[in-house]
């Protein structure tokens, strides 16, 4: 059985991937910053607690999976941002705290869990990113949360140039503009829709494929 292990469960995205690698027949390791209040909505995943953004939480996780073996990682785990976030009126506390979730974050993650993704025969991790922060959309609103997308996307190349010798398979995924919290009622697709686009990415995603940003329908964005 193969492992999988999701930052940023609870909902929305993260949420259905759990329930979707679940069904694929997956040991699925969700984390979430509560776990009491997570057992009701995920009795089918263990349960880790986790704040992506306290080096002492993601160091407790590094110790946890010591000695497992994660087949595939999903940096899930994201926000959007400040209420004010326009080049003219921006919340910069806001800003900075948007680059500690969305960029910094899941780097900290991969590299405390690189030892369990290496003792993996086939390896692979990705991290969500948005359209939204591809450099070659021009559009200016929520500046903190495309910059921050920006960031990771680059984050996720370079891993795909330092991972490839030992055999990790990287990918950057735009899951598209999803019916949740975070994408609102009047979004383009289902969050099913979604989570099973990512899941039948990352099947296909190999080393020869490797370090590429990929839409939830297969399809190759730009960086």
């Amino acid at each position: 059985m193969q492992t999988i292990l999701i930052t940023g469960a609870s909902r929305g995205i993260g949420l259905e991937l759990s329930r979707t690698y679940t069904a694929a027949g997956f040991r699925v390791i969700a984390t979430v910053r509560d776990v009491p209040m997570a057992k009701d909505i995920l009795p089918f995943a263990e349960l880790i607690e986790l704040e992506v953004t306290e080096p002492a939480s993601v160091a407790k996780l590094q110790a946890q999976m010591q000695g497992e073996t994660i087949d595939v990682l999903i940096n899930n785990a994201g926000i959007i941002g400040p209420d004010l976030q326009s080049t003219t009126d921006m919340d910069f506390d806001g800003f900075l705290k948007t680059l500690e979730v969305n960029t910094v974050a899941p780097l900290r993650i991969v590299q405390a869990l690189l030892p369990a993704l290496k003792r993996a025969k086939q390896p692979k991790l990705a991290t969500v990113s948005s359209k939204m922060g591809s450099l070659s959309y021009a559009a200016s609103d929520q500046v903190a949360y495309r910059a921050s997308k920006s960031a990771a996307n680059k984050v996720i190349q370079c891993l795909s140039t330092d991972l490839k010798s030992a055999g990790i398979a990287v990918a950057s995924l735009h899951p598209g503009w999803v019916r949740t919290n975070m994408g609102g009622a009047g979004a383009d697709i289902a969050v099913t829709e979604s989570a099973m686009g990512i899941k039948a990415v990352m099947d296909k995603l190999t080393l020869a494929t490797t370090g590429r940003f990929w839409n939830y329908d297969g399809s190759e964005l730009g960086w």
